[in-house]
């Protein structure tokens, strides 16, 4: 949520900011419904300071024996206008609040102007793409000659987007989240912590995927609950209300399955495991010092790519621009692997840094130096998705007699398995 002194006192700059969004056109209602509701209460505190004063005065009167009945009449309407005042105040601060929550985040002035996807600008690219003596192939079929996944029961059990993994499919999906989570709390100081994976709607709108993504989130209407869409929801909302009480900054990572709908992607990447309505995910999260915040956010891409070093896969790394930029995020780095059997890239990590946006709308704060209570600044980034890191892993660990060899960074985790051999 954006500071509504900002959008007073620098509206041009926010209307500059917001319009690299696309979103300026939720400024003005905004900036009028504000207006009319100040304007409002300064006229209701009027009115309320003539009533309490007029009442001294009744008093005074009636001890006097003066007739009281007309201004007491008076009152009753000034009381009933009043009532009129402050339900009319309600409900523009109710559609004042709404629009407020639907206004996106600005973009950091380091965030590159730019439309759509098209535009990302490529930071870095780490390895190169593997050259095979054989036609590489994708996933689907590397994963059905090893009994990696069951994609046509698991569509039976929940259907489509929902992945049965079996046998080593299985194993691998363990594996990783074991290793990455190893590779986190030892190596890079984050916490483990292992939180619910159904959230609340006061959650949900904490870290801004209500009420914009609403569609995008599968609901469960009996409770009032939703399907973690990731472990960002959860554990951001660890400290919804609260002030921080330990020194900054606080790191956090936890494995969740995740749950999209991704209503607005229909049709698209259907076979294999690339677009799915489940996936594993290992996240991160930090709670920093609004100085610092850049600083972590570097940090924590680093973070994620030492996942993908250590399998040795190739990837690059993409600074978002405007168009791109999630609803919540000042600035975000893309993660993306080279799948060879797609010839192409997937993305399978995004690290944002969302400056006070998610704190002001989850109200988690800390006291600076002075003592003083101040919202901190919230980042998070995938450290890293499954399933497209076990779709790079397929693709590239490939073997032209069908097997797959296992990464040595995971071997240890997968009980000494150093390759996949075809089932049949």
């Amino acid at each position: 949520m954006l500071d509504i002194k900002i959008i007073r006192d620098q509206t041009d700059t926010v209307r500059q900011r917001l319009a690299a969004k696309k979103a300026e056109a939720l400024l003005d209602p905004i900036l009028d419904l504000d207006r009319e509701r100040r304007r409002l209460q300064t006229e209701v505190d009027q009115w309320k300071n003539q009533r309490n004063v007029v009442s001294k005065e009744i008093g005074a009167r009636k001890k006097a024996g003066e007739d009281i009945s007309a201004i007491q009449a008076e009152m009753r309407s000034l009381g009933d206008q009043i009532a009129t005042a402050d339900q009319q105040i309600r409900d523009l601060e109710e559609r004042f609040s709404d629009l407020l929550l639907r206004l996106p985040n600005l973009p950091h002035a380091s965030t590159p102007v730019g439309t759509d996807s098209s535009e990302n600008v490529v930071v870095r690219t780490h390895g190169e793409p593997r050259a095979f003596p054989f036609t590489p192939k994708p996933h689907w079929d590397v994963g059905n000659r090893l009994g990696f996944f069951d994609l046509e029961r698991g569509a039976k059990i929940a259907g489509a987007g929902f992945p049965l993994f079996t046998g080593v499919g299985a194993r691998m999906e363990r594996a990783l989240i074991s290793f990455m989570l190893d590779i986190h709390t030892t190596r890079h100081g984050y916490k483990e912590v292992a939180p619910p994976i159904l959230v609340n709607a006061a959650s949900m709108t904490g870290t801004g995927q209500l009420p914009k993504m609403k569609e995008d989130m599968y609901y469960i209407g009996a409770d009032d609950l939703y399907l973690a869409p990731t472990a960002e929801v959860p554990v951001t909302n660890i400290y919804r209300d609260e002030v921080l009480s330990g020194p900054l900054p606080v790191y956090l990572t936890a494995y969740t399955p995740c749950f999209r709908r991704e209503a607005g992607a229909a049709g698209r990447d259907t076979r294999g495991i690339i677009r799915v309505h489940q996936f594993d995910k290992v996240e991160l999260v930090k709670f920093v010092e609004p100085s610092t915040s850049y600083t972590e956010l570097e940090a924590l891409v680093g973070n994620a790519e030492v996942i993908l070093q250590e399998l040795g896969l190739t990837y690059r790394v993409l600074q978002l621009c405007s168009g791109d930029l999630s609803f919540a995020a000042a600035k975000c780095y893309d993660i993306e692997l080279w799948a060879p059997g797609q010839n192409g890239w997937l993305e399978v990590s995004s690290c944002s840094n969302f400056e006070d946006f998610q704190a002001r709308r989850a109200n988690i704060r800390y006291r600076d130096a002075n003592g003083k209570t101040a919202f901190v600044h919230t980042l998070n980034g995938s450290g890293v998705a499954l399933a497209r890191l076990v779709v790079a892993i397929l693709e590239n660990y490939q073997q032209e007699d069908g097997s797959v060899l296992v990464p040595p960074a995971l071997v240890p985790y997968m009980g000494g398995v150093d390759r996949l051999t075809p089932v049949a």
